[in-house]
């Protein structure tokens, strides 16, 4: 007869608390709020799961990724068309600080990174934020002048907006005793951590592109798109300022700008 197996252990800490109302002026929790963050702490943490109930309504919510803030990228290109079908990812640890990033390209125009510290929302970026765009400036710049890339736009550079166009990316950085700008936690200022961030992503991204040369070419060529539209868009701005400024009257009436396109009705005045 086989023996009835003993029920097994639970282990755990529970930790219970209650908003003071003398103290908050709203004590009310709003489920939204709660399993936006919930859902954050899970991408941030591959494999945790967190379980959600309001035992006020009923609702439930179970919140478990496997491929951690890579599905995080890919949660935030839902219904979105996206260049590549697998985000970027890289993770290395360096100077007691592990930085983890997934980056992934869309055909759209608005760029969506989110940074993390601690697992804590960093919404004002950084010095992490920064060491993380100064190494994908220059790292697909770099690429992209090596394979010949940028032949065709003759004076024009890859610049940060051109490279962030269409970017969707979460930067994640775990590091002891993080120094903050302002109670509210909303700023990294740890100076180390630029460095130590622009290199490991610069290392991780040069790898990738070396053994995912399709993918490489088309991240560039959409960044090549958007520096030739915000080059076009320049020349087009200046020349409106120069026929607002020939025809706004601030010259002699004499000299204003022709008018006519009938050679025989025109002159020309060199002074």
């Amino acid at each position: 007869m086989a023996k009835k197996r003993k029920a097994a252990r639970k282990t755990g800490t529970r930790v219970t608390f209650k908003p003071d109302s003398s103290i908050m002026e709203v004590s009310e929790f709003h489920f939204d709020t709660l399993a936006q963050r919930l859902r954050e702490l899970a991408f941030l943490n591959k494999g945790i799961r967190i379980q959600f109930t309001d035992e006020r309504s009923g609702k439930k919510h179970d919140f478990q990724y496997e491929g951690g803030i890579s599905s995080f990228v890919k949660y935030l290109n839902t219904n979105k068309t996206v260049l590549h079908p697998e985000p970027i990812y890289h993770q290395r640890e360096r100077d007691r600080m592990v930085v983890e990033i997934a980056i992934q390209y869309n055909d759209g125009y608005v760029e969506n990174v989110f940074s993390f510290v601690n697992n804590i929302n960093t919404v004002e970026g950084g010095t992490h934020l920064i060491g993380f765009r100064t190494a994908l400036t220059s790292t697909i710049n770099n690429y992209a002048e090596r394979e010949g890339l940028t032949k065709g736009l003759k004076d024009v550079t890859l610049g940060g907006d051109d490279v962030r166009e269409g970017l969707t990316a979460v930067v994640s950085v775990k590091l002891p005793d993080p120094q903050f700008e302002g109670q509210t936690k909303a700023k990294l200022g740890t100076t180390e951590a630029k460095g130590v961030v622009q290199s490991i992503v610069g290392e991780g991204l040069r790898n990738y592109f070396e053994e995912n040369p399709a993918v490489a070419r088309k991240i560039v060529d959409k960044c090549i798109q958007t520096a030739r539209a915000r080059e076009a868009a320049r020349k087009a701005r200046d020349l409106a300022r120069r026929k607002s400024v020939l025809d706004g009257g601030s010259l002699p009436g004499k000299l204003a700008d022709c008018q006519s396109t009938n050679p025989a009705e025109c002159e020309i005045y060199l002074v």
